[in-house]
């Protein structure tokens, strides 16, 4: 029996669901209806009343749209459609008093609020309020809570919508904001006075419809109409979450969330979101030359001209970093090998498998989450790792899937079954005889880095692409670096890893990798955008863009290739990645044969087509590994905590500040129970 039911919105008849509510066959219908604390993904709350719609045939007075389903509606005499009106005289009178009562406590703070301009309550009240005011008592006032560094509070302006109440505790799965008292005494608290401990926290500014909820770092800073808006990809994990960088001028002043259901819906991270003070702190920009053990400045000419003595008729290495663009990895990965160096972008040590898609990315989506009924982490910890995949699986727990874990024992905000820590779990999980009923249910092994970059990280890897087999899984292996995948695509990788590639090497070039430790004795080329562990080693430093600086092409952790686009421009004489590489091929004798980015992509897509399939998930052809003996250790997750993954996390006062107050978090001692 169909579950398909007809209603007519404001004269236009459409079909849709019937678990569908008014307000979302509004949405279909093409209708818009005034809402405040109605949002998609997150539960029916009904109490701001904003949505109120005339239903023909029901009772004498305005129903809320957003907590009445199409199937309840009653059709009409003859059996038509129901009627549903959103303007009609009765609905305008009430939406004209919801919010006269709205505004009764609302204070008059538009001119210095850091919401103006793009502020819900703004338009609505100008859209379908009244310009008059019948209130003359004193108003409200609610003491501000102290949430934290990254989100500032000014109750007063509070409506009680409690999006952020139900954000926290549904999507974050933290439970230390709610509300307390009854009418006029209602307020939105933090449990004891509680900040917040999630990673996913800045997503309630963006829930905020109103200005109570707004962003610390960014107060005060500028307007919305004064910033330049660049659509763009995210490079702090490798989920590839699409962003929006606003720019002032030069300077990158905040980064928002797009929506993209396949990849990270409307939510972003907090490092995602507030690391943008780390793009204007230590930075290079200028050439440098280490002279006497000492760095010194120097010009673009004079850097490259040493740097390519350096490398005649020496044996060359090439490192590709975390941060680095398609573009950039296989210009280096040309530039070296026609030096006859090898180039290598698995830094951390960890054993993917060279040419095989299915072992290194896997033959999952991230979407695939939603229906799975069964998940399996792996020696990962996709709360710090990836939060808003994390937001993703504790999504599929809400729905009834079951979460298993193999490896250190962490909280998720969701309950798993914990299998155990080491390797004898994982060898008895995949040897388990797995029932056909269980084969036929959605399930997905999510293998993390911190299982695979040990010496026998091909057998564990093995032996999840067994257990994925064995229960007719998908295989999703979560990245930690945001190049790795786009890297290993172009194949700059080496058989044997990171000591097979720079093997005997006398000079080094280093693009941007500064989670690696170079021993002494190689010369070191370093080319990246900040100071830090690279640039500490290097003998010659090309100072280059950050990812909101240049335009390049990142393949996040499921395989899909996703444009990011060019902010802002790099500082002082920095350079794009690519232009720097083209530079230094023409300095050592071997010409790069792109004079231009278009060039170099048109180059890429012909000897790689898939990069040229932008936001498409390539299918991945299932290639088993041969089994391997796996040693006894326990797992260790690749990262102990969230915030200092990077160089621009490193550089950043607010990452940094965060990641004290981790530490403190971690080293309270528990009350007795």
């Amino acid at each position: 029996m169909s579950n398909l039911k007809k209603i007519s919105i404001d004269g236009i008849e459409v079909e849709v669901d019937g678990a569908m509510t008014i307000i979302q066959a509004a949405e279909v219908a093409g209708v818009a209806i005034p809402r405040f604390c109605y949002h998609e993904r997150l539960t029916i709350a009904g109490n701001c009343r904003m949505c109120l719609v005339e239903v023909q045939g029901g009772p004498p007075k305005p129903a809320a749209s957003c907590a009445m389903q199409v199937r309840d509606l009653r059709p009409g005499p003859n059996g038509e459609a129901p009627v549903v009106k959103t303007n009609s005289p009765m609905v305008k009178k009430a939406r004209e008093g919801v919010m006269e009562f709205l505004l009764i406590n609302h204070p008059l703070d538009c001119p210095i609020c850091d919401q103006g301009g793009e502020c819900d309550l703004q338009d609505q009240a100008m859209a379908f309020g009244v310009d008059f005011s019948r209130y003359t008592e004193p108003k409200r006032a609610s003491e501000d809570l102290n949430l934290g560094p990254l989100v500032a509070t000014t109750m007063t302006r509070c409506i009680s919508c409690t999006r952020c109440v139900r954000f926290t505790s549904e999507v974050a799965g933290i439970l230390q904001m709610g509300q307390t008292g009854r009418g006029e005494d209602a307020e939105i608290t933090s449990y004891l006075n509680a900040t917040l401990d999630s990673n996913l926290q800045g997503n309630i500014i963006d829930l905020c419809p109103v200005g109570a909820l707004t962003s610390k770092p960014y107060a005060f800073t500028a307007r919305p109409w004064e910033l330049t808006k660049t659509e763009s990809i995210d490079v702090m994990d490798a989920l590839g979450s699409n962003i929006r960088i606003d720019t002032k001028g030069r300077e990158v002043m905040r980064i928002l969330p797009r929506n993209h259901d396949g990849v990270n819906e409307e939510w972003i991270s907090d490092k995602t979101r507030f690391i943008w003070d780390g793009l204007r702190r230590q930075r290079l920009d200028t050439p440098y030359i280490r002279e006497n053990g000492r760095l010194r400045k120097a010009g673009w000419g004079e850097a490259m001209a040493f740097a390519a003595a350096a490398v005649k008729g020496k044996k060359v290495a090439g490192l590709v970093g975390d941060l680095v663009p398609v573009e950039a990895a296989y210009s280096l990965k040309m530039l070296v090998e026609s030096l006859g160096g090898k180039v290598e972008s698995r830094t951390d040590g960890a054993r993917l498998p060279i040419g095989n898609r299915s072992a290194y990315v896997g033959t999952a989506k991230i979407e695939d989450i939603d229906g799975a009924k069964m998940i399996q982490l792996i020696g990962t910890n996709p709360r710090v790792e990836s939060p808003v995949l994390n937001a993703r699986i504790r999504k599929a727990w809400s729905a009834g899937a079951k979460i298993g874990l193999v490896g250190e024992k962490v909280d998720l905000t969701y309950e798993y079954v914990h299998v155990g820590t080491d390797r004898a779990a994982l060898e008895m999980i995949a040897g388990t005889t797995i029932s056909e009923e269980t084969k036929a249910t959605p399930s997905i092994v999510i293998l993390g880095q911190g299982a695979i970059n040990e010496a026998d990280g091909e057998a564990v890897l093995a032996q999840a692409m067994k257990l994925a087999e064995a229960s007719n899984s998908k295989l999703l292996i979560l990245h930690t670096a945001a190049a790795r995948v786009g890297a290993m695509d172009v194949g700059a990788v080496t058989e044997g890893g990171l000591a097979a590639a720079t093997e005997g090497a006398e000079v080094i070039y280093n693009l941007g990798a500064d989670e690696v430790e170079i021993a002494a004795g190689p010369f070191v080329i370093y080319q990246g955008s900040h100071g830090d562990r690279g640039a500490n080693r290097a003998d010659v430093i090309f100072p280059a863009a950050a990812y909101t600086e240049e335009s390049g092409v990142f393949v996040n952790t499921e395989g899909r290739p996703q444009l990011a686009m060019r902010a802002g421009f790099a500082p002082g004489e920095a350079k794009e990645n690519w232009a720097i590489l083209r530079a230094f091929s023409a300095e050592v004798g071997q010409v790069l044969p792109w004079d231009s980015l278009a060039v170099l992509r048109r180059e890429l897509i012909a000897a790689h087509p898939h990069l040229g399939q932008l936001d498409v998930v390539p299918e991945n052809t299932w290639t088993s590994i041969a089994p391997k003996a796996m040693g006894k250790a326990s797992f260790k997750n690749a990262f102990k905590g969230f915030y200092l993954t990077n160089p621009i996390a490193r550089a950043s006062a607010v990452m940094g500040e965060l990641a004290a107050m981790e530490t403190a978090r971690a080293a309270q001692p528990m009350a007795a129970e």
